[in-house]
């Protein structure tokens, strides 16, 4: 089995997280419990959850005014795209 297999299948498994994670935190924000921390939020963004986690965020309007993650999880998510353009095409 070729190595970007398993590449793939971390980054639908780190994406799912990002969604149940923000979803969860939207959640538990309307119930007024215990919420996922914004540092959490942010690793798992910056562990290859950002493009789900920015999509999430706008479908289900959560953290969208927060200027940490409206222009947190982007950077991120260019960060990530440079990276990976830097590995394949250095």
């Amino acid at each position: 089995m070729p190595n970007y297999i398993y590449w793939i299948c971390y980054l639908i498994i780190i994406n799912f997280i990002a969604v149940i994670l923000t979803a969860a935190d939207k959640h538990n924000a309307k119930k007024h419990l215990w919420r996922v921390p914004e540092n959490t939020l942010l690793l798992i963004a910056a562990l290859g959850g950002s493009p789900a986690m920015l999509l999430t965020m706008y479908a289900i309007r959560h953290k969208t005014r927060h200027k940490k993650f409206m222009f947190g999880i982007p950077m991120i998510i260019t960060m990530q795209v440079c990276f990976v353009y830097y590995l394949f095409f250095r």
